[in-house]
Order: structure tokens, then C-alpha cells, then sequence
């Protein structure tokens, strides 16, 4: 996915993200969630045959779409970073966000769409997600964007753990192995204990232990509420909260190219999301999926392009132990929905 977000925004992140609205929600949860419409589809319709190479080909295209959105934002925010505070960037991303999901919904289903019958839920997915995007951001400004980008892949991961306690999901051999294994991925990119490891690595695994809790309480949420609901929940609390803390960390944007790249910021979540969204209405879910790994390119391309940097060889091979475990833990769910 690509991680709301963000996988997160993020990957998630992240490859990230993310990070983390309608898209994200269905990205994230197709593989995991029986009741989810997305999962019904997967079991109903998975078979290539069902899906016309048109559709398929489309689906592909806006999930590549969205994969380069995000590797654009998360390379913005990165560049935003040596002259804006975290929280200011965190402000524009999700005011953006938020104002795009309101101008795509409300005509549709007008203020409706803001009720709920879980709104302390929603109110904390949206808290969650907002703590989870600051995170990520602020170790942005540290860390090179493939790095970020592969440790951030690791949320999926994450929310088959907190599926167990928060869930009553069972979690059964196959799947623990492989959630070890993302986790050593990690381990291997971020090094501990050598003398490149750096702390905002542990931004990034707070975040995505955030973000995947977001998704958890998401999933949660899916029984009672809309996708348009949350999509929008998702983003309005930390819009409002953070237009409160925002004055304290101000700094004006001199320059008209600043303040092109701070409204971008919303323009290109809220595009990659609606991306993802056409993209898992196109083809089923396992098959889109595997797509969001391409933002690792996308981040190695603009960490070369902007910051002159590449990623380094424990960074390629720890990566591609956290996608390949990625990728066979959608095989599995994929095959348990059959």
C-alpha cells in the first residue's frame, strides 16, 4: 500500500503511507478485512479471467499514478524541510487533504457525509493519523527517501500484530514468520548499533506503529460508517487541531516557490489517494498491491535527482526482504480468502 498513506503518505511509506484516506483504507484493509466490500471482491471476482486487460491495464496506470504522487510529496516535504517546521508542513498536507475530500464528496452526499456512529473512534483515527504523518516528516528532514520508503513498508505488517489484541484475530505460523522477517528487513536498513544508524529511523517505526493502528480502528469502523466518512474524518480533526498549534511554529514563505510547494503538498495526497481508490475499483485488490512497491524506485529516482544521494546496498537488501515478505503475506491472505 503504498503505506495512507502513507503507507503511509508514507511508503507508508511507508512507502507511506502513508497515508491514509478512501485509497488507503481500501488498499491497506482488501487483503485483511472479510467484510470489507473490497475483500468480497477478491474472493468473488480474483480470477484474471473476470477482469476485461482494459480495466486491468487502468487500474494498473492509476496505481503507478499514485505511487509517483507520493513519491513527489514525500520528496516536497523533504525539500520543505531545511526551511519549514514539521508541524507547518503536517498543516498544509492535511488542510489540504482535507479541503480535496470535501470538495469530492459533499456535492455527492452533501454535510451528511460528516455523520457518524462512532465519532470517538474517527476522532481518533484522525489524531492517530496526524501524530503518524508528523512522525514521518520530521524524519524527512534526516533520513534519505529510500530508507524512509522501505522502513515504512513495514506497517502491514504491523496491523497483522495489533489484529491479534485489538481484532481477536488469530495470527497462525505462516504469518508470524513473515511479519519476523519484515522486521528483520528492518533491522538490516536501519543497523542498530553501527555508526550509521541514525534516531530518526525510530520516527519512521513509531509512525508506522501509528499509522497501523489507524488502520486497525479503520477497519473497526467499517461496519457502521461509510469509506466517505472516514476518508474525510481521516483528515479534518488534525486539520482543525493543528490550525491551533500551527501560530507557535510559523514561518512565513518568502518565496512564491515555497508557497507552490506547501499547497502541492495536499494536491499531490489527495490526487495519489484518488488514484488508489480508481485504481482498487479497476482490479482486485492482491493484484494492484503489489504496485506500491514501485514507490521505492520513485523515492531512490528523486533522492538522486533532489539530494544527490542513493541508497546504499544494506538499504536495497533489507528492503527487498520487507517487500518480498510483503508481497507473500498478500499471497497468503489472498489464498485464506478463496
Amino acid at each position: 500500500m503504498p503505506q495512507d498513506p502513507a503507507q503511509a503518505d508514507r511508503a507508508r511509506g511507508p512507502a507511506a503511507s502513508a497515508i491514509f484516506s478512501l485509497g488507503a483504507f481500501q488498499l491497506s484493509f482488501a487483503a485483511h478485512d472479510p467484510g470489507h466490500p473490497a475483500a468480497d471482491q477478491n474472493r468473488i471476482e480474483e480470477t484474471m479471467h473476470e477482469y476485461p486487460a482494459s480495466r486491468v491495464g487502468r487500474g494498473i496506470l492509476f496505481m503507478l499514478t499514485a505511487v509517483a504522487m507520493f513519491s513527489c510529496m514525500n520528496a516536497v516535504v523533504k525539500l520543505l524541510s531545511a526551511d519549514f517546521h514539521s508541524i507547518q508542513i503536517v498543516w498544509a498536507r492535511t488542510l489540504g487533504h482535507f479541503l480535496f475530500v470535501m470538495a469530492l464528496f459533499v456535492p455527492q452526499s452533501g454535510f451528511a457525509v460528516l455523520r457518524s456512529r462512532q465519532l470517538g473512534a474517527q476522532f481518533s483515527r484522525s489524531i492517530l493519523q496526524m501524530c503518524s504523518t508528523a512522525l514521518y516528516f520530521t524524519a524527512l528532514g534526516y533520513l534519505g527517501l529510500a530508507e524512509a520508503t522501505a522502513i515504512g513498508f513495514l506497517s502491514p505488517m504491523i496491523v497483522t500484530l495489533l489484529a491479534v489484541p485489538m481484532l481477536g484475530e488469530r495470527i497462525d505460523r505462516n504469518r508470524l514468520a513473515v511479519v519476523c522477517a519484515g522486521f528483520v528487513g528492518v533491522l538490516i536498513v536501519v543497523r542498530p548499533g553501527s555508526a550509521v544508524f541514525h534516531w530518526a529511523s525510530l520516527l519512521i517505526l513509531c509512525s508506522s506503529t501509528l499509522y497501523a493502528t489507524y488502520q486497525v480502528l479503520t477497519r473497526r469502523v467499517a461496519g457502521t460508517d461509510s469509506a466517505q466518512t472516514s476518508a474525510v474524518y481521516s483528515a479534518m480533526v488534525g486539520s482543525v487541531l493543528l490550525s491551533f498549534v500551527v501560530p507557535f511554529f510559523w514561518t512565513t514563505p518568502t518565496r512564491w516557490l515555497d508557497i507552490a510547494l506547501l499547497l502541492g503538498l495536499g494536491v499531490f495526497g489527495g490526487l495519489g489517494h484518488y488514484c488508489v481508490a480508481t485504481a482498487m475499483s479497476s482490479a482486485p485488490a492482491n493484484l494492484m498491491s503489489p504496485f506500491q512497491y514501485f514507490q521505492l524506485l520513485g523515492a531512490s529516482l528523486f533522492g538522486y535527482l533532489m539530494f544527490d544521494t542513493l541508497p546504499s546496498g544494506y538499504t536495497w537488501l533489507g528492503a527487498s526482504v520487507i517487500v518480498a515478505s510483503g508481497l507473500y503475506l498478500g499471497w497468503v491472505e489472498s489464498r485464506k480468502r478463496r
